[in-house]
């Protein structure tokens, strides 16, 4: 009895998460959506402008050539030689140049909104989640696995679009995880939590850490992961990164020159690197991207909530392969997104160890 409530509490924190996810999601689109309409509304404005001139252009244009008319009027009534002689000083209205039509593009401006209006309208009829193979949860037992978690997009804008041009599905390697960390729906998911599992794994870190099964050498990579709260650390590090703890810190991310790391607190990040830090901006969101491009030895983090931006960079020569890794506190939960969509390219399949 008691383990089946134990199921039941996972599965009830489990679809709660989802269900903040799914809220965070529904909120970043209705806020699309009133930029989309506040766009909308300064491009309109800006079109009446230029029509009101325009206007005012062609009637300026009515009147001189009126006046001009009513002048050639008044010299038909004088003599000759005072009509030639006023007529040379009479200078015509200059030549009406092209009507410059507004800047409207209806569809242009109509495009984002549609694009927000059908998603949020995907997620609020439950269409926002492709499905899949049902996933395990983190206790076996007799009850019924939640769906297999799929990413839902916030709205895209053109660079994170992008980016899923390289989107990798990842996993978490059950071998690395430390004893209090938990991993459920199909190793995507990782939640630390007080009790320990049991004796710790020959590969598993001292840390409160977790890799993934995956490791890229060659080519460029993407992926995205959801946290239940800020403090968390995501980064990449060679095979070599100790499993042991090593000085004061909680982590050994980014500590030494193995590895890569962004530090994501409640009012700040941090970018690390072989000991040092670089303060960046808070991150207000909960999706964060990474992409991993070896051929040009770039490593950028991104904030993908409310929109797309880039936190940090980290250039340099990657060497040997490189792991996602991860570092989680106390009570929070990480989340590797997945999109139905993503595979590998041709010929690199070799390159990268356990993706499927």
């Amino acid at each position: 009895m008691l383990e089946v409530t134990r199921q039941q509490t996972t599965q009830a924190e489990s679809q709660l998460q989802e269900l903040h996810l799914r809220s965070s999601q529904i909120q970043a689109l209705k806020m699309r959506q009133v930029m989309a309409l506040r766009d909308i509304e300064v491009a309109k404005k800006q079109a009446l402008a230029q029509a009101q001139e325009e206007e005012q252009r062609l009637q300026g244009h009515l009147e001189a050539t009126a006046r001009f008319d009513c002048r050639i009027r008044d010299l038909e009534q004088l003599d000759d030689p005072t009509f030639l002689q006023e007529s040379q000083l009479l200078a015509p209205p200059g030549p009406l140049a092209p009507l410059t039509p507004p800047q409207w593009d209806a569809d242009q401006q109509l495009d984002g909104l549609k694009e927000s209006l059908s998603q949020l309208c995907g997620l609020l009829l439950d269409k926002g989640d492709p499905g899949g193979a049902p996933a395990e949860a983190a206790d076996s037992g007799s009850l019924e696995a939640p769906g297999a978690l799929a990413l839902v997009p916030s709205p895209v804008c053109p660079l994170r679009r992008k980016l899923w041009q390289n989107y990798r599905n990842l996993t978490f390697d059950p071998d690395s995880a430390n004893r209090h960390l938990y991993l459920s729906r199909q190793d995507q998911q990782v939640e630390h939590r007080p009790k320990p599992r049991g004796p710790a794994k020959p590969g598993s870190f001292e840390l409160w850490q977790v890799q993934c099964t995956q490791s890229f050498r060659s080519g460029r990579h993407y992926w995205e992961v959801h946290t239940s709260n800020h403090s968390v650390t995501l980064g990449v590090a060679y095979p070599e990164l100790t499993r042991h703890k090593l000085g004061p810190h909680t982590d050994n991310i980014s500590h030494g020159p193995s590895s890569w790391g962004l530090c994501v607190q409640e009012d700040s990040a941090q970018a690390w690197h072989n000991g040092k830090a670089q303060r960046l901006p808070g991150v207000s969101g909960k999706l964060l991207g990474v992409d991993l491009d070896l051929a040009s030895g770039c490593l950028t983090f991104y904030s993908l909530e409310p929109e797309t931006q880039r936190l940090h960079t980290f250039h340099g020569i990657f060497t040997r392969p490189l792991y996602p890794v991860f570092w989680l506190l106390e009570g929070r939960t990480l989340t590797l997104c997945h999109r139905p969509e993503a595979r590998l390219p041709s010929g690199l399949q070799e390159e990268v160890s356990g993706l499927s």
